[in-house]
């Protein structure tokens, strides 16, 4: 039986790197533009475009949700929307490097998560895993830390992405990927949009912005949305959260690419260690096997 799911579980962690390379690419990007506009006005106007794109062309597998998957979705991207605003507050405080630390520690969070909330029995591979994740995150993120109130807004949110990615996980189906995916983009517009008030959100300033922009809300957050739904209607909690954290690596790589970074023992040691956590939880076929909430975890 696990056998037949393991063809849509390797597509579905395929499609989890792709969209952590996606992500990867977008930190250049964001750089640029956040110093020209508030984050805050960048997310709104980021998560409001891809909600008018969706809603145009995807109307339709929305009005087909039941209720419950509505309320679900909604709930979901009410999640989500935390999440970004609790780590925007946070980057103000501390380094991009200390955030991505903290904001990876979702992979802890998850399978914590999934343990208290679905009674989950995690796998003593996937606690390997998510110490070795961590290890390099520590690694391809850190140069010294103090826990402040910037640390503590970003562990606020990763708890709200794990808290996602554990929803996420839970209520998915592939039938309702599409509508899900619209309903939690539209919800995470209007908790951004609140955010603005009273001022209300300021444009792009220029052209090279609003391309940064369209970028991040059609292919880094509606697409994205889009591929994380659909895959984790296929893969558990805390599985996915470990392929996930591939994205500091794609970051990293991204960054060496461009020569904003030079390539150091920090990045080659914890990408490792990252794509390591990875190999353990999802290309061992052995390891595959003791992972019981395969095929079961989205069935409510």
């Amino acid at each position: 039986m696990i056998d037949a799911h393991r063809p849509r579980t390797l597509a579905a962690t395929a499609g989890l790197v792709l969209l952590t390379a996606v992500w990867g690419s977008t930190f250049v990007l964001i750089k640029d533009v956040v110093e020209r506009m508030r984050v805050v006005d960048f997310l709104a106007v980021r998560f409001s475009v891809a909600a008018v794109v969706m809603l145009v062309f995807l109307a339709r597998p929305v009005w087909r949700l039941e209720r419950r998957q509505l309320r679900r979705a909604l709930l979901l991207g009410v999640v989500y929307g935390a999440g970004q605003l609790l780590q925007t507050w946070g980057l103000k405080l501390i380094s991009p490097s200390v955030s991505g630390f903290a904001t990876g520690m979702y992979v802890v969070f998850t399978p914590i998560l999934a343990w208290l909330l679905l009674r989950e029995r995690i796998a003593g591979v996937v606690w390997l895993a998510v110490a070795l994740a961590t290890g390099g995150l520590a690694l391809l993120s850190l140069r010294g830390v103090s826990v402040d109130a910037g640390v503590w807004l970003t562990l606020a949110s990763a708890a709200m992405y794990a808290l996602h990615i554990v929803g996420l996980g839970r209520w998915s189906r592939e039938a309702d990927a599409l509508g899900m995916s619209v309903v939690q983009v539209v919800a995470i517009a209007v908790v951004c949009l609140l955010a603005t008030v009273p001022r209300g959100p300021s444009l792009p300033p220029d052209g090279a912005a609003w391309l940064a922009v369209l970028y991040m809300a059609l292919v880094a957050g509606a697409g994205a949305m889009l591929m994380q739904t659909w895959a984790q209607a296929h893969l558990p909690p805390a599985r996915a959260a470990i392929v996930m954290t591939t994205e500091p690596v794609f970051a990293a790589g991204f960054a060496v690419a461009l020569g904003v970074d030079a390539l150091n023992w920090r990045m080659l040691a914890g990408g490792a260690l990252v794509l390591g956590a990875m190999y353990l939880v999802e290309l061992a076929p052995k390891r595959a096997v003791a992972l019981p909430a395969e095929g079961l975890h989205h069935e409510v």
